[in-house]
């Protein structure tokens, strides 16, 4: 495991999926600072715990916005030029979860809940204490759980970015 996959993998023992990957990004690449690291704090568990899009997902695309974003909201042609490699992303995050929890199926999106459905068996309402509990007790904080997602998202993010 690389270096900045395994922080990411320690960071989120504290929970946090995006900062978790956000902050290993912006230590190994000099990004971003405090306020981006802190703008990150609700998108994790899928976006407030809800588990819409893996939060994971979103701290890499956070580090592709601070490297390859526009500075102005006029400057449409660099908004069109970041997609291209937000979707290599998208498609590397995929495929990397694929091969490192050997899921069965192929991976059809980034949704949290989906996510975890492939690696515990179930999904869980991040917002519901004994969920919670139950998700924990799963593993979800665990080397083998949602921070080797976190692992994942920020080794595809940091390859795709030193490719920039």
């Amino acid at each position: 495991m690389n270096p900045i996959a395994k922080k990411a993998l320690e960071y989120d023992k504290f929970s946090g999926c995006s900062q978790s990957v956000l902050l290993a990004l912006q230590e190994d690449l000099g990004i971003g600072d405090h306020e981006s690291f802190k703008a990150a704090t609700v998108l994790s568990g899928g976006v407030a715990r809800r588990g819409e899009t893996c939060g994971a997902y979103l701290g890499g695309l956070m580090a592709l916005g601070l490297v390859a974003g526009r500075e102005d909201i006029r400057d449409t042609q660099t908004y069109r030029d970041a997609m291209k490699p937000a979707n290599e992303i998208r498609t590397a995050f995929m495929n990397r979860l694929q091969e490192v929890f050997g899921f069965k199926e192929p991976l059809e999106n980034t949704i949290c809940t989906d996510i975890q459905e492939r690696i515990y068996g179930r999904s869980y309402d991040l917002t519901n204490p004994i969920q919670y509990k139950d998700f924990l007790d799963a593993g979800g904080h665990s080397d083998q759980g949602c921070p080797l997602v976190c692992a994942v998202a920020a080794e595809v993010t940091a390859k795709i970015l030193s490719e920039l």
